[in-house]
């Protein structure tokens, strides 16, 4: 069978972190894609603002580097396991894979997830271990860890044959030896072509497209992004798409966008092997296959990961509404949402009794945070319940999602760790000493055992710990308690703004979370209160002035600082009976019930002495 050698199609694969985005960078500006004068960002590819701002790559994205006489077409991968259904498509669009690997880190939990998703699809792995420069880098000892991941996933003879580039991204040097860098990326270059397959050509055959990451335009509509299987498809052509229910719909293909560098760029006609953007379909879904008319013929239908978690939105009743938001309507909320299900194909929203809340269910709390991030920019006020894990039935058995948990701590803080997640039901699976005083613990906790512990991990190892978690698989559900909030609350027992005087009075009582000056509703959450029990707590008190002099009056009152919570951290916060409220300029915690009477008559109905 006749190879197209002019093209490849690899995608870059690694944990958060390790160096994918910068070395796309490097590699667009080694192989001339951009003009001498042209000025390009840092981490180019990572295109969305919360991206920048995080570092991270939420969405996948792809790029064409011309090579020599030849293309290569780049997916950069987001390697947060919430965003997995992104991970799994790409590897369909694919012949190989760059697993980027930190020369000090060595493997982590998702290089495990998305090595898993690579090794399933019977990819070629090319290794690349990013970070040499690093003083502590230690190259030897992380192959060895790569070569056990590998056998561990089950890798076959031939994938574990993988070549092996030492890089450092940063400083854009390579080499095929740790102390061998030089100023350039050819020896990637030439183990991607040396190594990685070239698409089979069959352009003669009948057209097999299929679509694996969805865009949307406001000029052209809904966009799909895949891979040209089979065939060719050209501009004004004719195509019928097989939908997954099984029905068909015709449609003209308007326009084609092929990749070069990071832009799109206007093409009037592709073949087999290329990665190519069809526009023209309005109603068209991931994993559906475009064919011409006489020879409908399906691809596999793409497995898309279940959700694993999800929590209620509902539109903002506190009795701050409307104040610092555009858009407050049902209407408009589930608007946003139903645009979100466009793109977003691991996310699911359903209606509830309730005209005014939803149910959205998603990968994971950064996966629902993230949209609710973009939600608050876009000028949305909302509210959030606390995020509950799905439960599934398998066999007969109810089933929760566990985690793979990785935590990197300082010696001193082992035992506290171990104690904090026995208590949420996490089985310890290893525990390496890395030397330096550094020890490598890994468990398998329930989903709903983490929900909340990020902060109380940062507490217990003083900030110095690192903790990474990737969904692992589904078990029997474990009776019982597991994990969940232990403190009690704080909570504001009347409109207005707090006083200095008022904060003052409480401190001794628990963690403030507002600033003196905050304009604060009865049945707010103002801080966390040192014992199990909620309080109730007036915080608006004013110092009652009197004439008589006293003889501290002039010593400055100073308060301790108060505890800010990340939009993740206010939500990884919440119990049962409290809200997250999120406008675009706050964040806020508060009760459901705000009156303290109903409050206090409701909790004696749900837990009856």
């Amino acid at each position: 069978m006749q190879q197209r050698n002019d093209i490849r199609n690899i995608a870059i694969i690694a944990h958060v972190d390790h160096g994918k985005t910068t070395l796309v960078d490097q590699l667009l500006k080694y192989s001339g894609t951009f003009r001498e004068n042209e000025h390009v960002d840092e981490r180019a590819m990572d295109s969305g603002d919360i991206e920048r701002e995080r570092g991270i790559t939420i969405l996948a994205k792809n790029t064409a580097i011309h090579y020599k006489d030849a293309t290569i077409n780049i997916l950069d991968t987001p390697g947060h396991a919430d965003f997995g259904g992104e991970v799994e498509r790409i590897m369909k669009m694919v012949d190989g894979v760059i697993l980027v690997v930190d020369a000090y880190e060595g493997t982590m939990p998702q290089t495990r997830f998305v090595l898993k998703k690579a090794l399933d699809q019977k990819l070629k792995p090319i290794v690349v271990l990013n970070k040499i420069d690093r003083p502590n880098a230690r190259p030897a000892e992380v192959i060895d860890e790569v070569l056990d991941l590998f056998i561990d996933l089950g890798a076959d003879d031939e994938q574990l044959e993988f070549p092996i580039v030492y890089a450092s991204a940063l400083n854009g040097t390579s080499g095929m030896e740790p102390d061998q860098q030089n100023e350039t990326m050819e020896p990637i270059f030439k183990t991607i072509m040396d190594y990685i397959p070239a698409p089979i050509d069959n352009s003669d055959e009948p057209l097999q497209f299929q679509v694996t990451l969805l865009d949307y335009n406001d000029y052209v509509g809904r966009i799909g992004v895949g891979r040209v299987f089979r065939g060719k498809i050209h501009v004004g052509q004719s195509v019928v798409v097989l939908k997954k229910d099984g029905s068909t719909k015709s449609f003209r293909v308007t326009k084609l966008f092929g990749f070069i560098g990071l832009k799109r760029v206007e093409i009037q006609e592709a073949k087999a092997g290329d990665i190519v953007a069809v526009s023209g379909m309005e109603d068209i879904n991931v994993g559906e296959t475009v064919c011409p008319p006489d020879h409908p013929e399906k691809l596999p239908i793409l497995h898309i990961d279940e959700p694993t978690l999800q929590m209620t939105f509902v539109v903002n009743n506190s009795p701050f509404a409307g104040k610092e938001g555009k858009f407050i309507t049902a209407r408009k909320i589930e608007e946003r949402l139903k645009k979100e299900l466009e793109t977003d194909v691991s996310l699911r929203v359903e209606p509830t009794e309730s005209p005014d809340a939803w149910v959205v269910s998603g990968r994971g709390e950064l996966h629902l945070s993230i949209l609710v991030e973009n939600m608050r920019r876009e000028g949305f006020e909302l509210q959030l319940s606390k995020p509950k894990v799905i439960i599934k039935e398998i066999d007969g058995v109810k089933c929760e999602p566990i985690e793979r948990v990785q935590i990197d701590v300082p010696e001193e803080f082992t035992g506290s760790v171990m104690e904090a997640l026995g208590k949420r039901k996490g089985e310890m699976l290893d525990m390496v000493n890395q030397g330096n005083g550094q020890v490598r613990l890994e468990f398998n906790v329930p989903s709903r055992g983490l929900i909340g512990y990020a902060t109380e991990f940062m507490t217990e190892t003083h900030g110095y710990g690192i903790m990474n978690h990737t969904f692992d698989s589904y078990a029997p559900v474990i009776k019982g308690q597991v994990g969940g909030r232990r403190q009690g609350v704080l909570v504001a027992l009347e409109n207005g703004k707090a006083t200095t005087y008022g904060i003052m009075q409480l401190e001794d009582r628990g963690v403030i979370f507002v600033e003196p000056g905050t304009e604060v509703y009865a049945g707010m959450i103002v801080g966390e209160h040192n014992r199990e029990n909620d309080l109730t707590v007036n915080l608006t008190k004013e110092k009652h002035l009197t004439n008589t002099r006293s003889s501290t009056k002039d010593q400055t009152a100073t308060i301790r600082k108060t505890r800010s919570m990340s939009l993740e951290e206010a939500i990884e916060y919440l119990n049962d009976d409290e809200y997250c409220e999120v406008t675009p300029e706050s964040i806020r915690l508060r009760k459901k019930i705000l009156n303290k009477n109903e409050r206090e008559k409701a909790a004696k109905r749900s837990n009856p002495r």
